[in-house]
């Protein structure tokens, strides 16, 4: 991949969109992993006004302290950034307890899961309105278009996505080459919705290396029966995520009413 090429389209494209769109600039949440310090950079870099917002949520503490010196790292390179703390964890629980109870709580935690992530879309668009700014999204290819790991109108609710062309390992070339701190570039991938330190491996149950070829051997119509061992298991797990998450993927399916109703 030529890095400073794509670098330079992407942060291109960015300040023209937003300039057509009459926006004055750019809101993004930040939370210490690779896909939003990649974003919030290459954001930056377009000389255009950037507001990072940290979101914490019963957040691991390595988590927030990566978010927080990534912010600090773009606030001592760039004039244009500025920071914005907000706290939803009393927001989270509040409205957790304002849900009824069930029996086995752990039914529900994948759906308070994507809570975490739909209230920090709802904060994230009431910066961009009171601001005129646009929501940037920090989804990459494997994940928007690939498995679909993301929340559907959480992370997945943004205004423009400048890095879902982007391989995983790609991301982090374009890391490595913007000078994006080291503990965010060897900290393990995460989704940050758990309140804890799992790992995006330890949900999917395979590596973003992995995942990158399944979607490669996919696309070139290869089947779970080409393959044995770990590269079957892979394919599998590839697959089983992208059939389960394609509604993700596709337009909102619109109910066409037939012209001799009408």
């Amino acid at each position: 991949m030529q890095t400073e090429k794509v670098v330079g389209h992407i942060v291109g494209w960015l300040k023209d969109y937003a300039t057509n769109a009459k926006m004055k600039g750019f809101v993004i949440g930040v939370s210490g992993g690779i896909d939003s310090a990649v974003t919030s950079t290459l954001c930056a870099k377009t000389g255009l006004a950037l507001l990072c917002v940290e979101m914490p949520i019963h957040q691991a503490e390595n988590q927030v302290t990566r978010a927080s010196r990534h912010i600090d790292w773009l606030q001592e390179n760039f004039e244009n950034v500025r920071r914005q703390p907000v706290n939803l964890t009393p927001v989270f629980d509040s409205l957790v307890a304002a849900f009824p109870s069930v029996e086995n709580e752990e039914d529900r935690f994948m759906s308070l899961a994507n809570t975490r992530a739909r209230l920090r879309m709802t904060t994230l668009y009431y910066f961009a309105a009171l601001e005129g700014y646009l929501v940037a999204g920090t989804g990459n290819k494997v994940e928007d278009f690939g498995i679909g790991f993301y929340t559907k109108y959480g992370d997945g609710g943004v205004d423009l996505s400048p890095i879902a062309d982007l391989l995983k390992t790609e991301v982090y070339e374009v890391g490595s080459f913007l000078g994006v701190n080291d503990e965010i570039l060897q900290a393990a991938p995460t989704d940050g919705l758990w309140g804890d330190n799992r790992t995006d491996e330890d949900q999917i149950g395979a590596s973003y290396p992995e995942l990158e070829w399944a979607m490669k051997m996919k696309d070139a119509k290869k089947t779970a029966d080409d393959f044995i061992g770990r590269e079957k298991e892979v394919f599998l797990i590839f697959t089983r995520y992208h059939k389960a998450n394609t509604h993700k993927m596709i337009p909102i399916p619109i109910c066409k009413i037939p012209e001799s109703f009408i």
